[in-house]
């Protein structure tokens, strides 16, 4: 494919930093990523310009009030939500979700029951499971399967009664990679009158969403790993807003959405999200015309942001084809997710994998003494470990590449990888 990658990882310039004359190779991405300069800049001019709480009707809290306004418009346009009272800061997914389960909760009774997912991050579990033990509710399991890593949803049939009200479930594996069918699954809760909370936090970096289309309730995300600063923001339909009790301070407001953001928020933050929403558009309207004619049923910037998303997942694929039959040469080493290429459309770039004989933290640690960086552990995938039996032996390695990243950078991290295992 056609693909300038110099000129994109020049709009990054953390990828230019070096250490002691040695280059960093970003692998760290599924737990966060680079921003771009138009980021740092936004950001910087939201702090010298716009440093002022809104609603006070001078000069800089007037530039506050917009820079709120542009970053719900930015929201608006990346998720295609019908308008920007749907758009909900905080301070990252973990913290909003803890947040709104509260007030989803108001609505529920003793005996009543949440369905959660064993593939999820934990932020979509562990305030649903609390949720449970305060108000005796019943949790069900929708399980994946250990040789495909993916869900059979034929078990939501199952699953689903009567006295289930709430579905949650991640829009794609921040460890396994796999890309889930959430459209599917919205449309089997909808159907039972269940409302559906999608976790996209690691499908946003890399695949368009349109939640119109995908028909949820609820779906979050954060900006940290889709190139921009750390901030969370949760679009939920209004309808739905509207019928939940806001847990918020008397003096706040109860219009939506401002009375469900508690206190102040990140102003520089919401600066950063709209460069990091705007750059999306950039790659879209200079690189990936062909894309944009595919979706003249959105509105115009949401058209070249999904663009620039399906045309930067193309790059990725070719990036995790790489890495998987990079992978797949070194001895005793098992990939923790698809790998068929035929598959590789309902994956992400993220991989983990584990070594027979060697513990991953250890393998970590080698790769950053060689300036590679990746995690190891769990990753906050506690379900993942569990059904895979990884819990107890230091989990995964997990390298996630990412459009800024190159096939070069993959097999320059191959055969560092090969040195470190062979060294005694």
């Amino acid at each position: 494919m056609n693909y300038n990658l110099d000129e994109i990882r020049s709009m990054f310039p953390a990828l230019s930093v070096k250490d002691e004359g040695k280059r960093r190779i970003y692998f760290d991405n599924p737990a966060g990523t680079q921003v771009s300069q138009k980021v740092v800049e936004a950001m910087s001019d939201c702090l010298i310009y716009s440093n002022a709480n809104i609603l006070g009707g001078f000069e800089t809290s007037n530039r506050a009030d917009q820079v709120l306004s542009d970053a719900r418009n930015a929201m608006t346009n990346f998720l295609n939500a019908r308008s920007s009272d749907e758009i909900i800061f905080g301070q990252n997914m973990t913290t909003i979700t803890l947040h709104m389960s509260r007030s989803i909760g108001k609505t529920l009774s003793s005996g009543d029951e949440i369905i959660l997912s064993r593939m999820c991050h934990d932020a979509n579990i562990s305030p649903w499971l609390l949720l449970a033990k305060d108000l005796n509710l019943k949790i069900k399991w929708l399980s994946f399967n250990k040789e495909t890593f993916e869900f059979d949803l034929s078990e939501l049939d199952t699953l689903m009664t009567e006295k289930t009200k709430l579905i949650c479930v991640g829009g794609a594996s921040n460890l396994l990679g796999t890309i889930n069918n959430i459209k599917s699954i919205c449309q089997k809760a909808t159907s039972m009158g269940v409302l559906s909370y999608i976790d996209a936090v690691q499908l946003a970096p890399h695949v368009a969403i349109n939640v119109q289309d995908i028909e949820c309730d609820f779906l979050i995300c954060s900006a940290y790993k889709f190139f921009g600063p750390h901030q969370g923001i949760l679009w939920g339909k209004r309808e739905v807003l509207k019928s939940l009790e806001p847990y918020k301070v008397r003096p706040a407001t109860s219009e939506l959405p401002s009375c469900f953001e508690t206190g102040t928020q990140s102003h520089e933050g919401m600066a950063g999200i709209s460069a990091a929403v705007n750059y999306f558009a950039w790659v879209g309207d200079k690189y990936a015309k062909e894309y944009t004619d595919n979706n003249q049923d959105i509105r115009p910037q949401t058209r070249s942001i999904h663009a620039a998303l399906n045309y930067l997942f193309e790059y990725e694929t070719i990036l995790t084809d790489c890495l998987i039959e990079g992978l797949q040469t070194i001895n005793h080493l098992t990939i923790q997710g698809i790998t068929k290429k035929e598959a590789l459309e309902r994956r992400l770039p993220t991989v983990a994998f584990t070594i027979k004989g060697k513990k991953s933290p250890d393998i970590a640690a080698a790769l950053a003494r060689e300036n590679i960086f990746v995690w190891s552990g769990h990753s906050y995938a506690l379900e993942i470990m569990k059904t895979l039996d990884l819990y107890d032996t230091g989990g995964v390695v997990r390298i996630g590449p990412v459009h800024y990243n190159s096939t070069e950078e993959i097999k320059d991290f191959i055969k560092i990888l090969e040195k470190v295992l062979s060294a005694k």
